[in-house]
């Protein structure tokens, strides 16, 4: 499963959503492909610090992020697109009017998944019609040159949400989580 994530600069939200995306799957086993992209993108800047602090709380590391700007070509090729809020959510579909029923704001994918059981990305657009508060779920804040007190709530709201939904999505194919090795 290809899973784009999409915030304001790239440097922050989105980044720690593909990055701990992709700790989470080789945590499950999951066939799980995490990448990432602004709608205003500092276009080659690497992960704010902060998050990238956040990030390496829960596990993921920052190194070698590089911030990208959103491309039709990204759109298209994501099997599900995962936004931090309604206005990003919007400029994907601008871009992309065929995203409509792959684009999700991470908080309004977490709340359908929570309330009804979906397994696949199909399920999940079906269902936004039967938890129809869900499309107003609250934005997930942008955290930047917040303090590392905010970006680490961020990133913990963030975590929480991502393993929601990949937990329904892209099931374990391990009965726990792997543990590393020494």
């Amino acid at each position: 499963m290809r899973v784009l994530f999409v915030c304001t600069g790239n440097i922050c939200r989105s980044p720690l959503a593909e990055r701990y995306a992709t700790h989470w799957a080789e945590q499950h086993g999951a066939d799980i492909e995490a990448t990432s992209v602004g709608t205003h993108a500092l276009v080659g800047y690497s992960m704010d610090p902060e998050a990238a602090s956040a990030l390496a709380a829960l596990g993921g590391t920052p190194d070698g992020f590089t911030a990208r700007a959103l491309t039709l070509a990204d759109a298209r090729n994501a099997d599900l697109i995962l936004v931090m809020e309604r206005a990003h959510r919007d400029r994907v579909l601008a871009t992309a009017p065929a995203a409509t029923l792959r684009t999700f704001t991470l908080s309004e994918a977490a709340l359908i998944a929570t309330e009804v059981h979906v397994r696949t990305i199909r399920e999940l657009a079906v269902a936004r019609t039967r938890v129809p508060r869900a499309v107003d779920a609250p934005d997930i804040l942008d955290p930047y040159r917040q303090g590392p007190a905010l970006h680490r709530r961020i990133a913990e709201e963030i975590a929480a949400k991502v393993d929601i939904v990949l937990g329904m999505l892209a099931p374990s194919t391990t009965d726990s989580p792997k543990t590393p090795t020494s």
